[in-house]
């Protein structure tokens, strides 16, 4: 097994994104108990000192570090990688969970959300991979990006989440054959819906046809994706797929692709109702 390969352990740097909630705070919660060093980013700082207070509750001796940047700002994120990597002596494992979600019909979105999709869940992901380059170069270390099943088929009213997230999938698996050479294990994550505060608050505003769409995979915890993920970070794996159901429907998709656009298409046409008049 080459070194790449192994399990996360005691005393390695890892740099989470979005880290402040949801599943980038779940993931650091499964890592802490390993002695691991934790950096965890985003934007508000305060909401990233409550993560740490939890953390450090649950593990009193966890290390714990929390820098408040916005990943669409690459200038100040090249900076807080370089400041981080000086602070513990470099970088192991960079997990981008950093993201937004845009809903609704086509002709009622601005440009603006497409906008923001991209800059966060695409844009977001490339600047932290460029800033912690040199560093995973060093240490021959690990990216892991968290796409989604909506980065290989198409979601009603979903238009700029799965625009961004098809372009995280393709760029992730073109950067696979270039950093790999290099020692560099590149890892995708492809997360059905889960449990988080910006799922929770989609749900009272996202449109029926998305609804049933999305529903038609069971949600599950943000905590059994995080176990999942790590999991499949320490096997090595590739491409991981969290939770028996999405696994099923990746399959699916990927062996009976019409059959399954089919059966969206029904689940959809059930409760179609189209965008409000005057658009």
């Amino acid at each position: 097994m080459t070194k790449q390969h192994l399990p996360i352990r005691s005393g390695q740097h890892v740099v989470i994104t979005g880290g402040s909630s949801g599943l980038g705070l779940e993931v650091a919660h499964q890592l802490a108990p390993r002695g691991v060093i934790l950096t965890l980013l985003a934007r508000d700082l305060d909401k990233l000192e409550a993560a740490r207070k939890e953390i450090v509750a649950r593990r009193p001796d966890a290390d714990v570090d929390v820098v408040a940047v916005d990943v669409a700002d690459g200038v100040a994120l090249n900076e807080a990688f370089a400041r981080s990597a000086a602070r513990t002596g470099g970088l192991d494992v960079l997990v981008n969970c950093a993201g937004t979600v845009r809903e609704g019909y086509f002709e009622t979105l601005a440009d603006d959300d497409y906008r923001a999709a991209m800059e966060t869940n695409f844009f977001g992901t490339v600047n932290a991979i460029r800033a912690a380059l040199p560093s995973l170069k060093e240490s021959r270390g690990r990216v892991v990006n968290i796409a989604s099943v909506g980065g290989l088929a198409g979601v009603f009213g979903f238009t700029p989440y799965c625009a961004s997230k098809h372009a995280l999938v393709g760029f992730t698996n073109s950067l696979r054959f270039e950093l790999e050479p290099q020692g560099i294990t590149v890892q995708l994550v492809y997360p059905g819906e889960f449990d988080s505060p910006m799922t929770a608050a989609l749900e009272t505003t996202r449109t029926p046809e998305n609804r049933v769409q999305t529903h038609a995979i069971p949600k599950i915890p943000a905590k059994q994706i995080a176990r999942e993920i790590v999991k499949g970070i320490d096997a090595g794996t590739g491409d991981i797929v969290p939770g028996r159901w999405t696994r099923i429907f990746v399959t699916a998709l990927r062996l009976a692709p019409s059959i399954s656009s089919a059966m969206v298409r029904r689940r959809v046409a059930g409760v179609y109702q189209g965008p409000p008049r005057g658009h």
